[in-house]
């Protein structure tokens, strides 16, 4: 089993706990968290972009100029793709970019990325993080004190005003809840922080 540090909002170290090897110490599996990834990218386009067809675009309805004895090019519209103004042959048409993976597989990739942040030391547990008031200074001085740089992931066990709304206006700094957690997040922030209580809510659902 797994074990890390457990630290307050001041920076000092609590206690250790122990992790469900489970959760966060398997072997990381890296082709599913990609294909996992791949899924959650192509399920956010939108796909609604669009051409016309020389049969949607305006006119174009008479023949330009008669088939033979011009000396130029046989044309039956002005509105084929050749021509300026012309529809667009083989153009996008809106389409969903939806397809489904497999729950087992979402699940393993978020148990991989969850292990591989243990293994880089790139995990922070806190006891607990409550703030009195909505205060960004606040909330910047409590990842001050725990030595936080770069991107960070706040993970919390269940909706928190405070904190959320403290974290919004730090650059590099989001808060998810438990039950919203996605590959993607996981894999663009480098530090993940959760409290203990997001620990426990994490191995119930993926142990």
């Amino acid at each position: 089993m797994p074990s890390i540090d457990v630290y307050n909002v001041e920076g000092k170290k609590v206690k250790s706990v122990e992790l469900k090897e489970e959760v966060f110490g398997i072997e990381p599996n890296e082709s599913v968290v990609h294909s996992v990834l791949v899924n959650f990218l192509a399920n956010q386009r939108q796909g609604t972009q669009s051409t016309k067809t020389r049969a949607e675009v305006r006119g174009g309805g008479r023949k330009p100029w008669r088939q033979k004895g011009t000396g130029r090019a046989r044309q039956g519209s002005i509105r084929a793709p050749q021509w300026i103004k012309g529809g667009i042959a083989l153009g996008p048409k809106p389409r969903s970019y939806k397809y489904t993976v497999n729950k087992k597989e979402k699940r393993l990739a978020i148990k991989s990325i969850l292990s591989s942040k243990v293994l880089e030391n790139e995990l922070v547990v806190v006891d607990s993080l409550d703030l009195k008031e909505i205060k960004t200074k606040e909330m910047a001085k409590a990842l001050t004190n725990l030595k936080v740089e770069g991107k960070s992931l706040i993970v919390l066990p269940e909706k928190n005003e405070n904190v959320q709304k403290s974290a919004r206006n730090i650059d590099g700094v989001k808060t998810s809840l438990v039950n919203t957690i996605n590959v993607y997040d996981l894999l663009k922030y480098k530090n993940l922080i959760i409290t203990l209580d997001t620990v426990k809510k994490l191995e119930e659902v993926y142990a």
